[in-house]
This record gives C-alpha cells, sequence and structure tokens, in this order.
C-alpha cells in the first residue's frame, strides 16, 4: 500500500511540473555561508526548476525565499523555516552579529517574510521558526507526505532523469551533533 501511495504521490507530482523541470527538494538544512546560498539559488532561479521545502530550511538556506520567484516554491506540513541575524566570527572565536550581513539578508525576504519577522522582533542572534499555518499561508502547499516520508527513509538520491533531487546538508550524523 506505501509503494502505491508513494507512486501515486510521484505521479501527481511530476504531472504538475512542465517536462523541461525538475525539482528540488530542500530538508535539513542548516545553513551556512550566505554567499554561498546566494550563489546555489542564483542558479536555481535561472533553472527554472521548483523547490520543495520538506523540513528545516534554516539560516542561510531562507535566502531560496527571495532567490526563487514565490510560484515555484511550495511547502509540505515538515517544512520549518529557521530565521536568525547574521553573524561573523569575533575575537576568541565567539560569534558577533554582523548588523550589515543582517540588514543585506532581511532585504532579501519577500515582504509577508519580513512582516512576520519583524511581528517577531526581527532578526536577533536567537532563531526564529516560520512553520504550519503561518508558512502555509505564505507558501502554497505541495503534497508529497507520502514521497518524502519515503525518501527520508532511504538513503538514495534521485538524478535529474527522476525529476527530482535533494538538497540536504549536512550529514544525518553532524546534525544529531549540533544543538538546536
Amino acid at each position: 500500500m506505501k509503494s502505491v501511495t508513494g507512486l501515486l504521490a510521484l505521479i501527481l507530482l511530476l504531472a504538475g511540473v512542465g517536462a523541461s523541470h525538475a525539482v528540488v527538494r530542500i530538508a535539513d538544512d542548516r545553513g551556512g555561508r550566505i554567499g554561498t546560498y546566494v550563489d546555489r539559488y542564483q542558479g536555481l532561479r535561472t533553472s527554472g526548476e521548483t523547490v520543495i521545502i520538506d523540513g528545516l530550511c534554516a539560516s542561510a538556506c531562507t535566502i531560496v525565499l527571495g532567490a526563487v520567484p514565490h510560484d515555484r516554491i511550495c511547502v509540505t506540513s515538515h517544512a520549518n523555516l529557521g530565521f536568525h541575524a547574521a553573524w561573523d566570527f569575533g575575537a576568541n572565536g565567539r560569534a558577533v552579529t554582523n548588523p550589515e550581513a543582517t540588514q543585506m539578508l532581511y532585504s532579501m525576504y519577500p515582504s509577508p517574510v519580513r512582516r512576520w519577522i519583524a511581528q517577531r522582533g526581527g532578526l536577533k542572534p536567537q532563531m526564529i521558526f516560520l512553520r504550519g499555518k503561518q508558512l502555509t499561508s505564505m507558501y502554497r502547499p505541495c503534497y508529497l507526505e507520502a514521497q518524502a516520508s519515503a525518501s527520508r527513509s532511504s538513503s538514495s538520491r534521485r538524478d535529474r532523469d527522476s525529476r527530482q533531487h535533494d538538497v540536504i546538508a549536512p550529514a544525518p550524523g553532524v546534525l544529531a551533533r549540533q544543538p538546536d
């Protein structure tokens, strides 16, 4: 029954995606350097690929919201966006908020996301999370829970020929060691 449900979800997903467009699934991405994500998402923007946010997309990962057109992003019930102020390493290797980079990051977000962040006091060192009904009021839902669950339990990646590939970083072992 699971394979039938998964196959049906895949068929529906592929029917909604243009013949020349692949799908990128973002899950379990804790972010990284802003420049790396800007470059990655510029390529994604020009590729025409659809983005499915199906899990954690935090920190610099959230730049996808401003880089990829709104109509090419959908979110599953597992989507969880984490926002915080940008930072650099300061003296003794401690994180120090970078106001200029924080403002640049904030300005990249679409206005509904900026309003949501502003209602919570802006980008601060502490992470704030956008998920559930608040997120689906801003982005269209994508219905692939059956397929997403199956792909999370499998370590194999889909290539472009099957019209989907995963963007998952860092490795699960690293995630287990990082505090929330």
